[in-house]
């Protein structure tokens, strides 16, 4: 039987200041420095995953944090290979761009119009979650 504990952790939703989408830099490890895009994000593990935009191809990203998998032929005529795959990083290592600065800030709640909406503590300005992207035919 679950504790009282264990079923409030359940029922409260783990809020992250970092979202998918949202345009950070890395702060510690070895791509510090390194500016890019979280793609996915796991808040109960507090992880997320960062890749970088690659002007030379764009539908193939460059992923941070980058580790090297040795993948073995299984047959024969099929070749081995070196893949490159993003690792996860902490939550901790990243923070959000300011989207009035392009600096490093940190990030805010406040309640505007009765909702509650994240902002960047350098500038005061509200980050928008998803922008809107309109796709011209």
């Amino acid at each position: 039987m679950p504790t009282k504990a264990e079923i409030k952790a359940a029922k409260k939703p783990i809020k992250s200041k970092v979202r998918t989408g949202d345009k950070v830099i890395i702060i510690a490890g070895k791509d510090k420095g390194q500016i890019g895009i979280v793609a996915a994000l796991s808040p109960k593990e507090r992880k997320a995953i960062v890749i970088q935009e690659n002007p030379e191809n764009p539908e193939q990203p460059i992923p941070l944090n980058a580790v090297t998998k040795h993948r073995k032929a299984k047959y024969q005529g099929q070749q081995s290979a070196r893949i490159r795959m993003p690792a996860p990083l902490d939550l901790s290592n990243l923070m959000v761009i300011d989207p009035a600065s392009d600096q490093p800030s940190r990030i805010g709640r406040r309640e505007e119009k009765g909702k509650l909406v994240r902002y960047a503590k350098k500038s005061g300005k509200t980050i928008v979650d998803k922008p809107n992207i309109s796709k011209e035919k």
